[in-house]
């Protein structure tokens, strides 16, 4: 790769699933600028009924291959998909030259992953192979047919408007090497010319390290940060239905949130922990490094530049953000604590083994308490092997949730004081608040059912209302 002066863009699935509607905004058509690759995602989705649904857990294809080595219910899961694959594809095509091709390409790929699920499935009804040891590899394959297909359905789209795009595959698709993701990468886009093409690339990359077993659903945003880092763009750029904002608009209202602006890599990292990922944490890590700046903007209104993360300080403490997230937090106790060194080590361990994502955590003399963000069932089986390790201990858990104020610098704002304060006054019980000494952020627990409260609290104590921001402006 030899490019110079060029961005590399992703699009989310949402967006993906309107890309008719970015052929112009987005992608200048019919007279593009080149120098840009864009990174796609699934239509939207589609990479939950490839897997699970994302938040409800609702089992798509791999979970039906996954659970029944005798049954065939995939078959039916992976039917659902190739369905909605067809409605995502016709949606966006309208010309009927490409609609033939849109289907030929993608009765192509669900025939051979239909194929490749059975002869697993055969081969492992003998005593001599496990289905438990290729379920790593069956995910990575059901994700790159998402991606795969949304890359090949908006390259043909994007020829018919006028612009010269070229699928890039790096799904692995019938290719028996074992590349790494950084020769994935270079394979994929050795021979493109950005100054006439513009590279429409898979989100999903087959490599030799699993960028499902170590990144699961983030894969796409790793690819995408790895090719900005490998090709040294100028800008890296995530495109978004929506402004990266100072909160939700609909819990503070749409007249008192701000969009960022700038900010920087530590809120960037704040965010992913509060489930509102600006940027994979590891795809971050990555444009850091290579000290690629990174752009989040609205895909449907080009003109407004966005937001810029970059390694950039804050020129002076302001809160830039209100989020947060439901919780479970678990309590452990125990009087023996006291004194002893390493006594989280057996908890941590079993958090790593459920697969349970700790947000926040705090401690005493015999207590730690971990906030969880994870399924009640899995933190269920949790607690009972918490049980068994530490016999003497007592093991509770308690739904809650987090509202954090974030900024790149907080000092002298008085955040804990002034927002126990505000949340007293709103009526919000506050379980417990803390901040870290390197004052980017500040974690209010409180009660479930005082989240949305709390978001509009904090957001109006630390940002004001639109009625306040007016009469000082005047």
């Amino acid at each position: 790769m030899n490019f110079q002066n060029h961005t590399v863009e992703k699009i989310g699935g949402t967006s993906m699933s309107r890309v008719s509607e970015l052929l112009e905004p987005l992608f200048r058509a019919p007279t593009p600028d080149y120098n840009r690759i864009f990174v796609v995602s699934a239509f939207g989705g589609i990479t939950d009924l490839l897997l699970e649904h994302k938040k409800s857990g609702k089992p798509g294809v791999y979970a039906h291959f996954a659970d029944e080595t005798e049954g065939h219910g995939w078959h039916g899961a992976l039917s659902k998909v190739e369905e909605a694959m067809r409605e995502a594809q016709d949606a966006v095509l309208d010309h009927s030259a490409d609609r033939t091709e849109a289907r030929d390409f993608l009765r192509e790929r669900m025939e051979g992953a239909r194929s490749c699920l059975i002869d697993l499935q055969r081969l492992c009804s003998y005593g001599h192979f496990r289905l438990s040891q290729h379920m790593g590899q069956t995910r990575e394959l059901l994700s790159g047919l998402g991606e795969a297909h949304s890359a090949f359905v908006t390259t043909l789209r994007l020829r018919r408007a006028g612009v010269n795009a070229r699928f890039v595959d790096l799904s692995g698709w019938r290719d028996d090497r074992e590349l790494s993701l950084e020769e994935r990468i270079k394979d994929g886009l050795a021979d493109v010319d950005l100054t006439t093409e513009m590279p429409i690339v898979t989100g999903y990359a087959q490599c030799r390290e699993g960028l499902m077993n170590e990144f699961d659903r983030g894969y796409s945003e790793v690819t995408f940060s790895q090719i900005a880092a490998l090709s040294k763009a100028r800008e890296a750029i995530i495109h978004k239905e929506f402004h990266l904002s100072s909160a939700d608009p609909k819990l503070v209202g749409a007249e008192n949130v701000r969009k960022l602006g700038h900010t920087n890599y530590d809120v960037a990292d704040q965010l992913a922990n509060m489930g509102m990922e600006a940027i994979h944490p590891t795809a971050a890590k990555a444009l850091r490094q290579a000290e690629v700046p990174l752009r989040v903007t609205n895909a449907f209104e080009p003109e407004d530049p966005g937001t810029l993360i970059d390694e950039a300080e804050a020129e002076k403490g302001v809160a830039e953000m209100v989020t947060g997230l439901e919780v479970y937090a678990l309590e452990l106790f125990e009087q023996d604590m006291v004194g002893v060194k390493g006594y989280d080590a057996r908890t941590l361990d079993l958090l790593k083994r459920f697969d349970i994502r700790i947000v926040s955590k705090t401690s005493n003399a015999n207590t730690i308490t971990h906030y969880l963000d994870a399924p009640l069932s899995r933190v269920r089986q949790l607690v009972a092997k918490l049980n068994e390790s530490y016999p003497n201990a007592e093991a509770h858990i308690r739904s809650a949730a987090i509202v954090s104020v974030i900024g790149r610098d907080l000092r002298g704002l008085h955040v804990l004081e002034r927002g126990l304060g505000a949340l007293r006054k709103a009526g919000v019980d506050v379980i417990s608040a803390h901040q870290t000494t390197r004052t980017v952020d500040a974690q209010f627990v409180i009660p479930r059912e005082d989240f949305n409260k709390s978001v509009k609290t904090l957001h109006d104590t630390f940002m004001g209302k639109a009625e306040t921001a007016l009469k000082s402006a005047a």
